[in-house]
């Protein structure tokens, strides 16, 4: 079935007042449970880089490791996790960035990308940027190519897109 002939949004559900008062989250795991909706998300994901030659699809823990893996499956690419702190068994590159209610750290391997590697980011929702724009800087740390990011849903009442850079393609499915 074709991606397009499946309303994504329709598969995620409104949580009020979570994490925190007046906050809505977008939970995603009504996609997940359906077979159809999550293989139309998974090929809708990969479409842009069927023909873009992706060397390695690089995932935000935990949530972008579901819709990465799939997506290194698709696109014929190897997998990589960037990981909260202390979840990775050999030495890591890390940085520290802002969140909407925070701060906290990613992490990867430090022989997880060579130079020049062909990258995808991957994650689930992008809000205010700083977690992919984090996870951009470790994959530059690595000297490798960041050829674009792609998530399930945008946020854009954040402002996300202002802060990513006009020359890496942001592909979002949902946006809201």
């Amino acid at each position: 079935m074709k991606a397009a002939a499946i309303d994504l949004a329709a598969y995620v559900r409104e949580v009020p007042d979570f994490p925190l008062p007046g906050i809505v989250f977008r939970d995603i795991t009504p996609l997940l449970a359906d077979a159809r909706a999550l293989s139309a998300c998974i090929d809708a994901l990969a479409e842009p880089f069927r023909d873009r030659r992706i060397d390695m699809v690089c995932a935000i823990e935990s949530r972008g490791f579901i819709f990465g893996a799939a997506l290194a499956r698709d696109l014929g690419a190897g997998f990589v996790p960037i990981r909260k702190p202390r979840k990775l068994p050999a030495r890591t590159i890390g940085i520290d960035y802002a969140l909407e209610y925070g701060s906290d750290r990613l992490e990867m391997h430090v022989d997880a990308l060579c130079a020049g590697s062909r990258v995808l980011l991957v994650d689930d929702v992008v809000a205010t940027g700083g977690t992919l724009l984090a996870s951009r800087a470790l994959i530059a740390q690595l000297g490798a190519e960041l050829v674009a990011a792609a998530v399930v849903i945008e946020l854009e009442f954040l402002g996300a897109r202002t802060r990513w850079p006009a020359d890496v393609p942001l592909h979002a499915l949902i946006r809201y």
